[in-house]
Order: structure tokens, then sequence, then C-alpha cells
């Protein structure tokens, strides 16, 4: 089993302090997002979670967990969200150069065959061109090509919440997609950092970007250095996404960097409002057990091949 920590919530940046919590206890208790009152618990051993993956857009308040974080033995692998966006877009994440710095350090003790950059999402306005996008891309490749060799693009989707948030928003062209594309594998080849796709529909193999799966097979392999079983169960979230299953142990609404192009959260003040019911020794990320809570254990199954190893 995979779990997710977390496409809901930024648990590095803010949660930290109960995530290592919740791996010294051995459990944690997962709120179903539709239905309150059913909730999963996981139990958090390495012989049935086989990697923890990471999505952050400020990995620092984690950096100095990282030696207990590997002494329990799970595989890790982490995404870092680096992009060119100001205060205007993403209000609350920190300076970009800090967020390199932290994504270096992070690189430098796990290793970079466990960090991901993702640059996503792109969008195309006045402020941020596709002149702009190239220049910045390019910048920040050359500050990352010590920190990872892998990263993950995609173009903003127009989700309800998107829309809410960020009205003026729009798709980005399809010609803009291929010279972003087009550019960005150049700096890719120059820097040593594979460009990939995600739940994109364009194929633009033919501008040099692959179409890939942020939580594919072979990176997982390539993070735990084990075999995985074949075949693999599909996440089959989104369309055109290619990502294998994960469980995510995050909740929705509870991610205080509020950046505006946010899937996860749909409204500000609840967003505080959750983030204050947080509770770092509560087994729950938000809140704690209630009187009409149904928990039951989820159904764990390790997915390493124990026959076959990498190395």
């Amino acid at each position: 089993m995979i779990l997710f920590a977390s496409g809901r919530t930024d648990i590095p940046a803010f949660y930290a302090d109960w995530f290592m919590n919740r791996l010294r206890a051995g459990f944690v208790d997962v709120r179903n997002p539709y239905y309150g009152q059913q909730v999963t618990r996981y139990k958090l051993t390495p012989d049935l979670v086989d990697c923890f993956v990471f999505c952050t857009k400020n990995p620092a308040p984690i950096l100095p967990y990282l030696e207990e974080l590997r002494s329990f033995g799970f595989g890790l692998y982490f995404f870092v969200t680096i992009t060119p966006y100001g205060k205007d877009i993403e209000p609350h994440v920190p300076q970009k150069n800090e967020v390199m710095k932290s994504t270096i350090e992070l690189s430098k003790v796990l290793g970079m065959e466990k960090v991901c950059w993702r640059y996503d999402p792109i969008f195309v306005d006045q402020t941020y061109s596709v002149s702009a996008h190239i220049r910045e891309f390019r910048k920040m490749a050359e500050n990352l090509r010590e920190a990872t060799d892998r990263c993950i693009i995609s173009f903003v989707d127009l989700y309800e919440k998107t829309k809410k948030n960020f009205p003026d928003v729009e798709e980005v062209s399809l010609s803009d997609q291929r010279f972003l594309a087009q550019a960005f594998s150049r700096v890719g080849e120059e820097t040593g950092i594979r460009i990939e796709t995600c739940a994109e529909k364009a194929d633009l193999s033919a501008y040099g970007v692959e179409a890939g799966a942020c939580v594919s097979p072979q990176a997982i392999e390539r993070a735990t250095g084990f075999s995985l079983i074949r075949p693999l169960p599909r996440q089959n979230l989104r369309q055109h996404c290619g990502c294998i299953a994960t469980h995510d142990i995050g909740a929705y609404n509870s991610c205080p960097h509020l950046c505006r192009y946010c899937y996860a959260n749909y409204d500000a003040a609840l967003v505080r409002r959750n983030f204050a019911r947080h509770n770092p020794r509560s087994s729950f990320l938000l809140g704690d057990r209630l009187p009409d809570d149904q928990v039951h254990e989820a159904r764990q199954t390790s997915l390493r091949d124990r026959q076959l190893g990498l190395w």
C-alpha cells in the first residue's frame, strides 16, 4: 500500500509534528471527506505501507525529522511544487529561493531519486506570460539540477473550486502548451532533468515531453529500491491519469497556503476554522474522534514483490 501525504493538504508544511506523532503511535485515522462519520484506520508499519508519497510547497518544517523518518523503514518519495507565482497567486508560500534551498537539503539527506520537482499548475496571463514561464523555469532548473532529475509539469484544470477562487484564470491554449513543452524540454536536456506530464490530454511527445505519471511504478521502485507486483491498481481519479493507487491521509479545506488555483480548498474561512481545530496529538488531522464515528480497519496489502529485488 502507498499512502499519500497528501493531495488534500500540505502535511510537511503545516502538519509535520502531527505526522511524526502518528508514525510513533503506529496508526492514523482518516475521516471520509464525503461521509463524515465513516473513519478509516490505517496501520503505519513498513510491512503494510510500502511508501509514503509527500506533496508539499514547503519541505522546511519536516527537515528536522528526516533522520527519524528514515529510521522507521518506510519508502519515501517527495514531490515539491515550485512555481514562478508571487503572493498574488500563492499568498502564503515561502519565497521560492527558500523553498529551493530546502529542497536541495531534502535531496542531500534522502537522495535525488526520492525527490521530484513539480512545476504546476501552469497558467498564462499578462504577468505570467509564456516567455516569463520559460525564463523562470530555466532559473529554477539550474538551481535544482543537483537536487532532482525529474520534473512533472501540468496545465491548469478549471475545476469548479478553482473557478470560484480564481475566476479570471483561463485554460492554456494548445499552441502555448506545445511551445512551453519544447522550451522546457531543451532546458531539461541542458540540466539533466527529465520533463514529464501527468494527466494531460495533449500529446506533447513530439515536443520532447513524454506523458508520464506522478506516482509511477518506476518512480516508486527507484525510490524504495524494491520491485512492485504487477499488475498494480490504478488511481483512476482523473481522466488521462496513469498514477498507481494511493490512499490519502489528508483532509480537504485544511491547507493555509490558500493558493488561488487550489482544487483542495474551496473556502478560506473554513480553512482557518479547520486549521484551528488541529491537534498534533490527535489521531485525526482535524479534530478528534466523535461519538457517532464508525471506525473500521483498512484492508492493507503490501505491493512489494517479495520474489524479486532490484538490487
